[in-house]
């Protein structure tokens, strides 16, 4: 399927800003029309180096506008959505869940139906797509030993968070088999690089190290997860999108299982590593340990799990892999190392989001 003209929901989120900035580098031929409300997760910067883009719009709005969504639709002659926009943090969703019921499957309706109605007015759904981004997180959790999340597993939701994206998932296969929507949707594994939100755990400890703060991880830090560089979660997306089958579902993962503790170890490591080779960087930043010679996992502090927490998620890649031919490049220490200097090299971006002032930035 050729890529002409793509509407991109969540597009100044973290992975929909990488997917933008990967589909313009790529194809310099299509236009994307971002659509984001710019909630606290959405930045109006992650767009900073394609914003003088001839083929970018930016639309700040929310997906449960369906006469606004409409209106895109129309206007811009939409042939291709993807949709990233989404409330994704599982410790907001305990404390808040009907964020994520509005945003996660009110909204993922809305869209469905707003892209039926002008599509068949437009002519018919032949050269459209609606491609849905989810999570590794709507399976569950799995045992030590247990086989890997594949497309054929069943799905058992552990936290509001993953409950409202299977919802969607759902909702999204639903259209497909009742209305003929052509529809993919992809469910990845747990994803990291430049401009992931300091709240999620290698941001947030990487911004701790810096800032000689203590670094929280939950219970014996024995949970596992399987870490996806942004980069390589993006080209997954592509492949689905130009190849992919309608109806179908994709995983897409690193084949890159790490214990959270391990992670964070490592993370300390990289940043002790770069200090070192990297003088300049103990006068940025002082009250850092690895500024003082000492090591930076001694900030390493256990805390209360969360309720419900998920012990171990593993991605299958398989099926894409077999069927479009995709494969993870990206090794763990190098991506690890690629995204802790991203956020050295801008420390503007990330004073911005932890001061609040970013906010104040719209479309």
């Amino acid at each position: 399927m050729k890529l002409n003209n793509l509407l991109v929901t969540g597009g100044a989120g973290f992975i929909g800003a990488n997917f933008v900035q990967y589909l313009l580098d790529s194809d310099p031929e299509m236009t994307i029309v971002v659509l984001d409300a710019l909630t606290y997760a959405g930045n109006v910067h992650n767009l900073d180096p394609v914003q003088g883009n001839k083929n970018l719009k930016c639309i700040k709005g929310d997906i449960g506008d369906q006469l606004l969504v409409e209106g895109i639709l129309a206007d811009h002659s939409i042939d291709t959505i993807v949709h990233f926009a989404a409330e994704s943090h599982v410790d907001r969703s305990i404390t808040g869940p009907d964020a994520f019921i509005d945003a996660n499957i009110v909204g993922t309706h809305v869209l469905l139906k707003a892209a039926r109605k002008i599509w068949t007015e437009a002519g018919g759904f032949e050269g459209k797509l609606f491609h849905h981004v989810s999570t590794d997180e709507v399976y569950g959790t799995l045992g030590p030993e247990d086989p890997a999340f594949s497309e054929s597993t069943p799905y058992a939701p552990n936290s509001p968070y993953a409950a409202s994206k299977a919802s969607s998932d759902h909702l999204v296969r639903a259209c497909h088999h009742t209305y003929g929507l052509p529809v993919t949707t992809s469910n990845c594994s747990n994803n990291y690089g430049p401009y992931q939100f300091p709240e999620k755990l290698l941001p947030l400890c990487l911004l701790n190290i810096l800032e000689g703060k203590p670094l929280p991880i939950y219970g014996d830090g024995k949970q596992i997860r399987d870490w996806l560089y942004v980069d390589d979660h993006c080209r997954g997306i592509a492949l689905i999108l130009r190849n992919g089958k309608h109806g179908e579902t994709y995983n897409i993962g690193g084949n890159n299982e790490w214990t959270n503790i391990d992670t964070v170890t490592l993370l300390c490591e990289i940043v002790d590593n770069l200090f070192e080779k990297q003088p300049e960087l103990k006068d940025r930043f002082p009250q850092s340990p690895a500024s003082q010679g000492i090591l930076s996992k001694s900030l390493i502090t256990f805390v209360t799990d969360r309720p419900g927490h998920d012990v171990r998620y593993a991605i299958d890649a398989t099926k894409i892999t077999q069927d479009l031919g995709y494969e993870p490049v990206c090794e763990f220490h190098e991506g690890l190392e690629r995204t802790v200097l991203w956020y050295l090299g801008n420390e503007a971006w990330w004073q911005a989001v932890k001061d609040g002032s970013y906010k104040a930035a719209t479309f």
